[in-house]
């Protein structure tokens, strides 16, 4: 079997992560990790930043680490490739199909919000005020490259000019990716998880609905966005809930087609009522701060 590495992506489109998986298909294929470093090292020339060794070598440590999964050869030497299982469910087109049979699509969603507007009020900064009480760090974004991390009230103002932020407050300005290096937007800098988004970019925009208010029996939707594409993102107070809760509830969405990226506590999701950089409005559809009262209270 000749290994195939997947093409390296752009500098800013997950690089590090692209390091990981490949160094573990490295592993499955049999290769050893001085040469899975070789490969990573000449895969990677093109990608628009200077690759460190360390971060190499941090991705080779990890995939050949002794608690990784083993490599290709199945126990009777047939040299079938044993991949690493997925940690979420895939997408399951009969269960997804079976809640939008339902026949609920967006114009119900919309109707189902307990709070309505009109079409020429910005909700940018009164929905965060209702989502992030206080004056919590916020990392937010002009575009996945540019991005601050400030108080909220640093913030006032501005927000409907960002495409981006960060669905859970901050725990410092300041983190460490990585690969070792500062930065404003890390998973080391992002406090405890407030929000769970869900958004599935496949699929009509009425099943994407369906699917939202499905889960709202099982997690508070509090607020419906559209993505200014083709997707939308909802978001479920999971504040203060067990890990082990969350995590099930994930498992489900992933199954009815969530977006897996979205489970990391630091991915950026789509600003409120802001504007994306092809110009269209994240237009919110649904927006219920009763579960925000309750949870306060």
């Amino acid at each position: 079997m000749r290994l195939r590495i997947q093409p390296c992506p752009h500098t800013g489109d997950g690089v590090h992560t692209w390091l990981l998986a490949q160094a573990n298909r490295c592993r499955w294929g049999g290769l050893v990790p001085a040469t899975t470093a070789n490969v990573l090292r000449e895969a990677s020339r093109n990608c628009g930043r200077s690759v460190p060794e360390r971060e190499i070598d941090d991705a080779v440590r990890k995939a050949f680490e002794p608690d990784s999964p083993p490599g290709n050869r199945s126990p009777r030497g047939k040299g079938r490739l044993h991949r690493r299982p997925p940690v979420w469910p895939e997408r399951d087109p009969e269960r997804i199909a079976a809640v939008a049979a339902s026949g609920i699509g967006l114009a119900d969603l919309w109707h189902l919000s307990p709070l309505w507007w009109d079409d020429d009020l910005n909700l940018t900064e009164l929905i965060i005020d209702a989502l992030f009480p206080g004056d919590p760090l916020l990392c937010c974004g002009w575009s996945k490259s540019r991005f601050d991390t400030r108080p909220r009230s640093a913030w006032r103002g501005e927000l409907n000019r960002l495409q981006l932020l960060v669905p859970s407050p901050m725990s410092s300005v300041w983190g460490i990716t990585k690969d070792g290096r500062p930065s404003k937007h890390t998973e080391s800098n992002t406090g405890p998880r407030r929000w769970l988004v869900i958004e599935s970019d496949q699929g009509a925009i009425d099943q994407q609905a369906a699917v939202l208010l499905h889960l709202a029996q099982c997690a508070p939707l509090v607020l419906v966005v559209h993505s200014g594409r083709r997707s939308l993102h909802g978001w479920f107070l999971v504040a203060g809930q067990p890990e082990e809760k969350v995590r099930k509830f994930f498992r489900y969405a992933s199954a009815l087609g969530a977006d897996k990226k979205l489970w990391k506590p630091e991915q950026f999701a789509r600003m409120p009522d802001a504007r994306r950089d092809n110009g269209n409005r994240q237009t919110v559809f649904f927006f219920n701060p009763q579960p925000l009262h309750a949870h306060a209270s």
